[in-house]
């Protein structure tokens, strides 16, 4: 028996993960797969009945699990920097899901507001434990005229190389192009240092090819020519960005996954939608559960379960690619619900 660890969150987080679960629940019935759920209510509602995002004793809780589905985290009245320090980093972190994967993709059904990105099929790797966001740094003179704040970047060798590897193994499995985000020339030391590791890898597979690109025109390129990319690889802060500008170009940031992945499965590994919890539209039964049905599917695959997530992306290429099991936000009709029970249809 798979153990999953359920973090709902706060705001269209609980429906969306609602409809995640029923998805999973048929594919893993046509497969035969297992898995048990603990759901945690761990939230900004919590933060405000006891304080803390989680309790003290979340990441032991979490360890013995095989992997965590996480809905959205953020509410008006928490301040975000205290929903995401209070569980999202420090699940990160403790459990060293290094790598943020994203992928990318226009489904048939789908309109980018984009006319040239029909055939976008690529992914964001994103280093998810160092880089811009780092612990390191403080404020001082608060409330004074000479108030101050200082945040340091942390690139570490062994973080550069883990993250540059994993992307372009990724790629060998794909079309063999890697592009890194970078800034070299106005950062120059993190950066610099960020671009030297990362073609030091490189070097390592020689039947990748590779190119670097500063993240200003690797911005304009991916509104301009996001067919060209395979794999791109990023600091924590560029693939951040690059990732929620890529979801865009894909149609909707609705619709966009994402897994925290520890590569080695050392510790468990945390997936999630990208969207956050939306409160504009919570309560409303019109949240798009396709990017938490992708983030779970591709939980199933990180588990061992390639053909069941197979199933998975298959229905949902079926349903997006018709308006009546699409919901408002890709300019379909569908609620929450009708969306989720068309996947299960899809699924056979």
């Amino acid at each position: 028996m798979t153990r999953i660890a359920v973090i709902p969150g706060d705001g269209i987080g609980t429906e969306v993960i609602e409809a995640a679960r029923t998805v999973l629940d048929a594919a893993c019935a046509r497969h035969g797969v297992s898995l048990s759920y603990t759901e945690f209510d761990w939230s900004c509602q919590r933060h405000e009945r006891e304080g803390a995002m989680m309790p003290a004793d979340g990441i032991e809780t979490l360890r013995g699990f095989d992997a965590i589905l996480l809905g959205a985290v953020g509410w008006p009245g928490v301040p975000d920097h205290v929903s995401l320090w209070g569980l999202l980093i420090p699940i990160r972190r403790a459990f060293r899901q290094y790598v943020n994967l994203r992928p990318i993709r226009v489904f048939e059904g789908v309109q980018s507001p984009l006319r040239v990105a029909d055939d976008v099929d690529f992914v964001v790797v994103r280093e998810n434990n160092e880089g811009e966001y780092s612990e390191v740094g403080g404020r001082v003179n608060r409330g004074f005229p000479d108030e101050l704040a200082v945040q340091e970047s942390i690139f570490t060798r062994v973080g550069v190389s883990r993250i540059a590897d994993y992307a372009f193994e990724l790629a060998a499995s794909r079309r063999g192009y890697v592009t890194s985000a970078t800034k070299s020339n106005g950062i120059v030391h993190t950066l610099p240092f960020w671009d030297e590791v990362v073609a030091e890898r490189a070097a390592l597979h020689p039947d990748v090819r590779f190119d670097s690109e500063h993240i200003d025109a690797l911005a304009a390129k991916f509104v301009l020519q996001p067919q060209r990319f395979d794999v791109v690889v990023g600091s924590n802060l560029f693939g951040d960005i690059l990732s929620d500008l890529a979801a865009a170009v894909a149609g909707s940031i609705g619709i966009a996954p994402s897994g925290n992945l520890n590569p080695e499965k050392e510790f468990p590994s945390m997936f999630e939608p990208v969207h956050g919890s939306a409160p504009d539209i919570a309560g409303q039964g019109i949240a798009n559960p396709v990017g938490a049905v992708w983030s779970a599917a591709m939980m199933l695959e990180h588990l061992g379960h390639a053909a069941a997530a197979a199933d998975i992306l298959r229905a949902m290429e079926t349903t997006l690619a018709k308006p009546e099991t699409r919901t408002r936000d890709l300019g379909g009709t569908a609620t929450t619900t009708e969306a989720t029970q068309a996947l299960v249809v899809a699924l056979g």
